[in-house]
């Protein structure tokens, strides 16, 4: 089943007000509270008899390393938060249970002084009693108050009875004003102490900053921004969603704070969403209605508007109707949604999402795109975790579980799509982790690359004429280099006039919106590297059925297995007439040859097929804070050699990355036309057969047009021109051109063609 009721919902049926239960989530006690009913709001740092009520349930659960405090939304105090009560009512235990407080009638005091005894022991019983459990700051201020009191009368007196007397009530008071003053409360604000008066929260609400949620759902957030942070950026998502970025002095990694509109909405309107997701909650969807998410998403959105809309006029409350269509979204969010995954990934900016295990410990950490390694003020829960491989189990019809704790699948959500990478037991210890890698919304391009400098307008050329020539491409890189992103710019550059068959086991690659842009595109799933077993193809026999398809060229999502021999031999025979292009893992071109060679049992001579090699890799700073992705090499593979191409240079640059200019810069083997590629192209094409320079020239004319759009989209102000849509269309006006003048000329004239180019461009508007 995948929706129930909401766990806070059957807590509040189960638990009468001020009760509470022990939940284990992973390794920590989690001790919820329901606050529903009870005379004292749901605050440990605003409500003086919520503080005394929850230290007096610590007392009876000691082992407790988290607190959720449970009322229209959940309160939630980290396991810090919650030690720092632990000591207060450890404290009050040993003083008050453990009747040290009753040490003070046998301490030997005359009969004749009961009216200053009777005093004391009402001071002391108030301290500990009352104050410590509902205000322990306040009780230290008091008892340092006794304690200079005391002394002074002691000062005074003369009396031998008196000073016994004194001392021995002195002494008292000045154990407990230390075991208190040991405390991590105490030791956090005494420094802010000067001035204090009774019955002031302020303090505490510098301490004790609990996860609110709504209701509704698990995820917890930290609502409030770190004390200490410094703005870095700050920016609003498409729905109302604000993320800041903070920088910390005590923790390298930077703040990723959200704050999304289910977490500031009215408390009607949370009523209202909290009402609609237990009804919704007895709706169960069959698996097969999870084929087609985007259908099923819009049913829950239509069924929800019209329950809220239905909840509000039965509770007498005034709804707008943009409010509607808000807590609509949300409520699909919360229930055939992924939550807060799905804000996320709504930044553009968010590349990576990581989610480690055990879940309910740690906050989700993303990688920024501008400020890399962040860590989010949001703290899924186990029922999240459990939750989200549930719908991945289903949408993937791929198994995760202790026979196959690996799951490998693709998420599509409002306005991003993302690859998924789960893990469970036994290769995860701790029970579940995710990693998320958010794909672009429209294909990455040549020109876009040459805007953020991860190629230069000479290598974006270069890689468009070998796409042109139909050569083989290998893109390798580490992970998180950019590769497939690079892949998918390279799919731009085909022209439409040519099918494209894709063969993925993730699909990752931009089929949707390159089929939407007018491309021939068929895309082929097939069995996970890592799966055993399956419905799906395996990918090897994948590529051997896209031979009997028709002339197309061919993308390969990622090279990782026995697909590898398939798709070599294909292209040995000359199978594939077109473009043939994929990534692999690989840190240089001959980590490439020892991968395909050595890993994935490839025949060495059949590595001679790969033509080109592209590199891409992040380069870090030299602080080490920072990396950015760079093409650090574009090499051709020479075919003359016959058992090491590294020793017997079979590996030719023909650009190279320049650590100290940050550009990829053309070697002297491209420069002086030493490129077998090159001309191998060149020899299948009339006007450039033995004519090394019309060669060089096209490939000057393509760099020289693609650095003049990204130019000139940055003098308008039109980033736009850099997205495929414009670039698809600026590339058949490159070929529409050339080939009219060709006819026209005998010849391809690259000044006519780049200045009827150009002035194409001047005229989008």
């Amino acid at each position: 089943m995948l929706f129930v009721v909401s766990s806070n919902m059957l807590f509040k049926k189960n638990l009468r007000p001020d009760e509470y239960e022990i939940v284990e989530e992973g390794k920590e006690d989690v001790m919820r509270i329901n606050c529903f009913g009870t005379s004292y709001a749901p605050s440990i740092e605003d409500d003086p008899l919520c503080m005394a009520r929850t230290i007096d349930k610590l007392i009876q659960v000691p082992s407790v390393s988290r607190i959720v405090l449970d009322e229209r939304r959940t309160y939630t105090y980290d396991e810090e938060q919650t030690l720092m009560l632990r000591e207060i009512a450890n404290l009050y235990n040993f003083l008050v249970k453990q009747k040290k407080v009753l040490q003070f009638s046998s301490m030997g005091i005359s009969l004749e002084y009961t009216a200053p005894f009777a005093e004391r022991l009402a001071n002391i019983q108030y301290v500990l009693t009352n104050l410590l459990r509902t205000d322990p700051i306040g009780a230290y201020v008091e008892l340092k108050r006794l304690i200079r009191e005391q002394k002074i009368r002691l000062q005074k007196t003369k009396h031998p009875f008196l000073i016994k007397d004194i001392g021995a009530y002195l002494n008292l008071l000045t154990e407990i004003y230390d075991l208190l003053n040991k405390s991590k409360l105490i030791q956090l604000t005494k420094p802010y102490l000067e001035g204090y008066e009774f019955g002031d929260r302020s303090l505490y609400r510098s301490v004790f900053k609990p996860a609110i949620a709504p209701d509704f759902l698990f995820t917890r957030l930290m609502a409030e921004p770190p004390i200490d942070g410094i703005v870095l950026d700050s920016y609003n998502l498409k729905d109302s969603t604000n993320v800041t970025i903070f920088k910390t002095p005590n923790d390298i990694k930077y703040k990723y704070h959200l704050s999304p509109p289910e977490f500031n909405i009215s408390e009607d309107n949370y009523e209202l969403l909290d009402l609609a997701k237990t009804v919704l909650a007895e709706h169960k969807p069959r698996a097969e209605e999870f084929t087609d998410i985007e259908r099923i998403r819009q049913t829950f959105f239509n069924i929800g508007k019209d329950l809220i809309t239905e909840l509000a006029n039965q509770k007498r409350i005034e709804i707008s109707y943009e409010e509607v269509e808000q807590l609509a979204k949300i409520l699909v969010r919360y229930t055939v949604g992924f939550g807060l995954i799905e804000v996320l990934l709504s930044d553009e900016k968010v590349q990576d999402v990581v989610i480690n295990g055990p879940i309910g410990e740690t906050p989700i950490f993303v990688v920024h795109q501008d400020f890399d390694e962040c860590v989010t003020n949001i703290i899924p829960s186990k029922e999240d975790g459990e939750g989200w491989a549930t719908k991945f189990r289903i949408m993937s019809g791929r198994p995760l579980d202790e026979a196959n704790p690996v799951l490998d699948t693709e998420l599509v959500v409002p306005g991003a799509r993302a690859r998924v990478a789960a893990i469970t037991n036994p290769l995860n210890p701790v029970g579940l982790g995710y990693a998320l890698r958010r794909h672009r919304d429209m294909p990455w391009t040549l020109p876009l690359f040459i805007d953020n400098k991860m190629i230069s307008p000479l290598g974006a050329a270069l890689i468009s004429f070998f796409i042109d020539g139909s050569r083989t491409i290998l893109v390798a890189g580490t992970r998180s280099s950019g590769k497939s992103s690079f892949l998918g710019s390279c799919m731009v550059e085909i022209m439409r006039k040519y099918r494209i068959i894709t063969l993925e086991d993730t699909l990752e690659l931009p089929v949707s919106a390159l089929r939407k842009l007018g491309y021939n595109i068929q895309p082929m799933k097939v069995r996970a590297a890592l799966s055993a077993g399956g419905a799906e193809m395996a990918a090897e026999e994948g590529i051997r059925t896209s031979l009997r398809m028709g002339d197309s060229s061919l993308i390969v999502g990622e090279v990782r297995s026995k697909e590898a021999l398939a798709l070599y031999e294909a292209m040995r025979v000359g199978a594939l007439a077109n473009v043939v292009a994929g990534t692999i893992h690989g840190d240089s071109p001959y980590g490439v040859f020892d991968r395909v060679v050595n890993d994935l049992g490839v025949p060495r001579t059949s590595f001679k097929a790969t033509d080109i090699i592209i590199i891409a890799n992040p380069i870090k700073t030299a602080d080490g804070l920072h990396k950015v992705r760079r093409i650090v090499s574009i090499t051709e593979v020479r075919k003359d050699w016959e058992k090491d191409p590294l020793r017997e240079k079979a590996f030719i640059d023909l650009m190279k990355y320049n650590a100290k200019t940050d550009k990829l810069e053309p070697t002297d083997a491209l420069i002086n036309g030493e490129s077998d590629i090159i001309k191998a192209v060149a020899g299948n094409v009339k006007e450039w057969a033995g004519d090394w320079n019309a060669v060089w020239e096209n490939i000057i004319l393509r760099a020289k047009i693609k650095e003049t759009l990204v130019k000139y989209a940055n003098k308008i102000k039109r980033k736009d021109l850099l997205e495929s849509g414009f670039v698809i269309q600026s590339n058949d006006v490159f070929h529409r051109i050339s080939d009219d003048i060709r006819e026209r000329k005998g010849f391809l004239d690259s000044k006519l063609i780049y200045q009827q180019w150009y002035d194409w461009l001047k005229k989008q508007k």
